[in-house]
Order: C-alpha cells, then structure tokens, then sequence
C-alpha cells in the first residue's frame, strides 16, 4: 500500500469520524487525537497538556457527558477499509470480556464482582467493578506490520443481569445482520475462549449459516458420537440421538480420528516444536430444558485435539487443547485453518493490555456509567485510528528498545504508531476547528449546594439467586 494512499484513507477516515461526532466535535476529535499521541498521560486529564488539544481540561468531560454514540458506528465506520481475507477465505473474528475494576466507587450504580488477576497465591481473583464485551476483527498478517494488530468493533458494558457470553453472542448477530458490513454476506469464523464452549452461546447464532464458531474446551467435557441406528431397532418411542461416550479424559473412550495432520513450527525464541493435530467429525453435545430449550442434538460438530511437542519429543504443555469447531460451513476449514485461527485469538489478550496501559481505558473515573461507556468507546475509536495510520509511522525505539527482534525486523506495532502520530496529524491536519473563548463562566450562585450522591449496592449474583422467590 502506498503512502499516498495510506494518508487519503487515514483523512478520509478522519472527516467522517468528524462528521459522526452529534455534540461537541470538535473537542471529541481533538481528544481522540490526544489519546492516539500521548502515550505518557497517567490520568485522563493529562490529554488536555497534549499539544494536539487546544482547550481547557474540563472540556474533556462535558464532551463525554454528551456524547452520544451507536453501537455499531465504529463497524460502520471501518468497513470501508477493511482488507480483503488474502490467504484464508473467511473473515476471523474474535470475541472477549475484560474488567474495568471500580472497587472504590461507591455511588457508581450496577457494579459486581469481576475477575482481576491477582499474583499472591491463596487470594481470589475478583475485584468489584464492570465488565465490557469486545468483538474484533483479527486481520492476516501484513510485511513489516506486527501480527498483533485487532481491528475493534463492537463494545459493550455487561450489565449485572445479563449473560457476559450472550452479550457477545448479540453484538456478533448485530455484525452478521447489518447489510451494510461485509460480515452479513461473507464466510466468518469466530473464535473465543472456555466459557463460551456452552450450549447457551452455540446455540445462539445458528440461524447464520455462513458462521462458524471456534472455541476451547475444558478437558473435563463428555460428548457423544452420532447414534447410527441398527436394523433391529423398533421405530416406537423416542428417537435416540446420542451414541457412544466421548470423554476428553478418557482415551480409551475416543474411536480413530476422522483426520490428522502433523506440522513443525518454531517459536519466537527459536525452538524447534511438533504440533500434532487429530479431529473428529459430527459429534454431539447435550442440550438444555432451562430456562429455554437449546437442542444441541440438531448441531453437529467437529472435535480437535491439538498436542504441542519439543525436539526431544517431550510434551510443551501437561494437558492437550481441544478446540469446538461448530456451524453449517466447518468443513470448509482445514485442519491449518482451524489452528491457527485459534492462535489468533490471543491477540485481543494484547489489545486489551495496550488499551489499559497506553490508551487508559480503565482509568476515567466518574459516577454515571452512560459516561464510562462513552470512554471505552473513545478509546476504541483511538486504537482504530492507530491501525490506519500503521503504514505512515516511523519506528522510533527507545536506546534500550534497538535490540529487541521485532526492532531489527522492523515491524510496526501499537507502542510506535503512537510514539509518532503526534507527526503524522501536524502533515496532514485536523477537521476540528479552533476554540473560540467566550469570556469567563459565571459558574455556581454562591451559596448552593448539590446534594450527596446515594451510595449504591454491589450486585452479587449469587445473593441475588437466593433471595429470589
């Protein structure tokens, strides 16, 4: 791609973005600016000494209190410059939850427990806070680009009383059935973790025949192969569905693979590995009666077992991976395609580290939570803007940062696209117009006073299952 063109869709993109912007633009514009080229604020508040934001610091929070966004505007938004699948012939997505920790915000409303990493051994690794559903696209790899690039899409706040998974089952329905995205007409395969292997999230987009689901699977799971009637089998009664056991722990319970492939890779530090991958066609899992009926028997699917082994023939990892191949189109997915898709997944573990690192995105504090979900969006919205402009960056590495393999290969990742694109918008200008001081506020009468903020319950769920009747 070149430079020329690289800059025409990152202006493109920029005016349109502009133009998407209901209510205060030109300060929503200039903060997103600020966010893509300063990747030294520690606060929020910090982006208003940014060179590229011309007002005052409490501008950025009027503009976030009326900001007003859809869902799907960023997809939109993106759609044109989405790239054409090259090597595979599907567009990968990828869908995961992460926590925006609030333990001290006691008037924030809706809060539960979430999952944080915690490093001593014994603790539990919760926090009190939110949690937010990301759905994204993961791009082929590109020369002289790092492979750990997303394309964000979709986020949303999972409120308390809903399912985290089923939240992103919704935003992947929203994509497939939006005639304005190529995700409504083309192949799409999604990939997520262990927790959305269950029958609630399977079952939930079906209907969309051209998707195809990609997830993990505990090595704990039974399933079952496809009963094969026999001859001697009355036709009265139920109709029986499910044939022999397969449990994941128990080989002796496990027929031939339907199809194997061995392949040698090597790792980022050079090590020789031997990945050997086995699958098993038309399995079956059980369905649910509650709340709602979920009749898995009617939705067959592919089993893959993928073992890692060094040169010396030694396992990498003590357990193997299953992986959950499931949708009307499997078949079209090789072996290959089905490995390394899943191995792509891993590249929202980075961006959700880039975000809350260099992009702030669980730092804006505020009691209102319309607000907090007005910020991730930004922050989305900045990262986007970082991927079109990763063809016009220079990589500027710190003195101790020249060594390191992907400096001497030059590959450009997230960390340089921001390092540099505080140059990139001086070459080619911003669409958001000079502040215009009005003379000075009069502010708050003397004398008043705003009322104290109500402290709010933290939801848990597992009360709450209780003390309902």
């Amino acid at each position: 791609m070149t430079i020329k063109k690289c800059t025409t869709e990152l202006r493109q993109f920029r005016e349109e973005l502009y133009q998407n912007f209901n209510n205060r633009a030109d300060t929503l514009m200039e903060l997103v600016d600020a966010i893509c080229s300063n990747p030294n604020a520690r606060s929020v508040v910090e982006y208003s000494l940014t060179p590229c934001f011309r007002r005052s610091y409490s501008t950025i929070f009027k503009a976030i209190a009326e900001m007003t966004w859809d869902e799907n505007t960023i997809a939109r938004l993106l759609a044109t410059y989405m790239p054409q699948p090259q090597a595979r012939q599907f567009r990968l997505l990828g869908v995961d939850v992460t926590s925006q920790p609030r333990p001290f915000a006691r008037t924030l409303a809706d809060r539960g427990i979430v999952y944080q990493p915690n490093t001593v051994k014994g603790n539990k690794p919760i926090t009190i806070g939110h949690q937010y559903s990301t759905v994204a696209v993961l791009p082929e790899a590109e020369a002289g680009v790092s492979s750990s690039w997303v394309i964000p899409l979709l986020t949303r706040r999972v409120s308390t009383d809903e399912d985290k998974e089923l939240v992103g089952a919704e935003q992947v329905d929203l994509l497939l059935k939006d005639s304005q995205l190529p995700f409504a007409r083309d192949l799409c395969v999604e990939v997520g973790d262990t927790s959305y292997s269950k029958p609630a999230y399977l079952h939930a987009n079906r209907h969309h025949g051209h998707l195809v689901t990609i997830t993990r699977v505990r090595g704990t799971r039974t399933f079952y192969q496809q009963h094969i009637p026999i001859s001697s089998e009355s036709g009265a009664g139920h109709p029986k569905w499910y044939g022999d056991v397969f449990s994941l722990k128990e080989e002796s319970t496990w027929p031939e693979p339907g199809e194997s492939l061995t392949i040698t890779e090597r790792n980022r530090r050079g090590k020789v590995h031997r990945v050997e991958i086995q699958a098993w066609r038309d399995m079956l899992m059980r369905g649910k009666y509650k709340p709602q009926r979920l009749p898995m028997h009617r939705h067959p699917f592919t089993l893959v077992r993928i073992v890692r082994y060094d040169e010396q023939g030694q396992l990498v990892y003590k357990r193997p991976l299953w992986l959950l191949v499931i949708g009307q189109r499997r078949h079209e997915l090789s072996l290959l395609h089905i490995y390394h898709a899943y191995c792509q997944r891993f590249d929202l573990e980075h961006f959700f580290r880039f975000g809350k690192q260099k992009l702030l995105l669980t730092r804006f504090q505020t009691p209102e939570d319309v607000r907090e979900e007005s910020w991730w969006q930004l922050s989305h919205i900045a990262y986007a803007q970082l991927w079109l402009a990763r063809h016009l960056a220079h990589s500027l590495p710190r003195p101790w940062e020249r060594n390191l393999p992907s400096m001497k290969t030059f590959k450009i990742s997230p960390p340089l696209v921001q390092r540099d694109f505080g140059r990139i918008i001086r070459q080619i200008g911003t669409p958001a117009k000079p502040p215009k001081p009005r003379g000075i506020s009069p502010g708050r009468r003397k004398g008043m006073k705003l009322p104290s903020r109500p402290w709010r319950k933290v939801v848990v769920k597992g009360q709450q299952k209780a003390n309902s009747p």
